[in-house]
């Protein structure tokens, strides 16, 4: 039997999701539970695979248990498997899909927000889930220069060394920049991302508010496919994966 969880989680703690050895992660966290709830080993299958630190506010992962596992039915599996996880883990929905299924290839687009705490005085309880800049930040403007990342390009400038991916072009098809109170906003949709895309992105748009890269130069840092011509790697500790929508 295969499960399809959607879950959400705080990246604080955790290594990123997929498994890896002497590290804790999201991967593990569900393996350890499902073993309990279903009696067996189970494979677990996600979405996407989060770096660490990062959280995510909508993701989902298949649970595939073996032959003679305990019968668990779909609307007890949330209830019952948030009792096993941490509180940092939730799983909010359940149901059965065919054997084999992995959500990573089924993912049609996935949304990711950079939360940016834009205040000059410290906030305490946005640590690590937000990134802190104390510097005027015009979103407005931040807004037009991200518009320039929509479209279907080899977003090579934008990937951090180590991805061993065969094709760099990604289409976008949305990205924003918004204020909401002291939280600047950067939210971009695409058919898929590249190792560190978002926050690379995120860096470049701040290079941009700081003068060390000129407006409207964006499409000319994609066209370069060079990773030397964006902006910084900023941390992941305001980076969200907001939604992901299936086919």
């Amino acid at each position: 039997m295969t499960y399809l969880l959607e879950i959400a989680y705080s990246g604080v703690s955790y290594s990123g999701f997929q498994i890896q050895k002497n590290a804790r992660t999201i991967a593990g966290e569900l393996t350890r539970a499902s073993k309990k709830l279903f009696g067996c080993e189970c494979k677990i299958r996600g979405c996407s695979r989060t770096d660490a630190g990062v959280h995510a506010r909508q993701f989902f992962c298949s649970v595939q248990t073996e032959d003679g596992a305990n019968a668990v039915p779909p609307d007890k599996i949330p209830a019952a498997m948030n009792t096993l996880l941490p509180y940092d883990i939730a799983v909010k929905s359940a149901k059965t899909v065919p054997d084999g299924y992995n959500p990573r290839f089924e993912t049609l687009y996935k949304e990711y927000r950079y939360v940016i705490y834009n205040k000059a005085e410290k906030d305490p309880f946005s640590y690590k889930l937000k990134l802190p800049y104390p510097y005027p930040l015009d979103a407005d403007m931040l807004d037009k220069e991200a518009k320039d990342y929509i479209g279907e390009h080899d977003f090579t400038s934008f990937m951090a060394a180590g991805s061993d991916v065969i094709s760099t072009v990604r289409t976008v098809t949305d990205a924003s920049v918004k204020r909401e109170g002291d939280d600047v906003i950067f939210t971009v949709s695409a058919d898929g991302f590249l190792y560190n895309m978002v926050r690379i992105m995120t860096g470049t748009l701040l290079y941009i508010a700081e003068g060390k890269i000129e407006k409207g130069t964006i499409p000319e840092i994609i066209k370069a496919k060079d990773r030397g011509k964006a902006g910084i790697t900023v941390s992941p500790d305001g980076l969200y994966l907001n939604r992901v929508v299936l086919k």
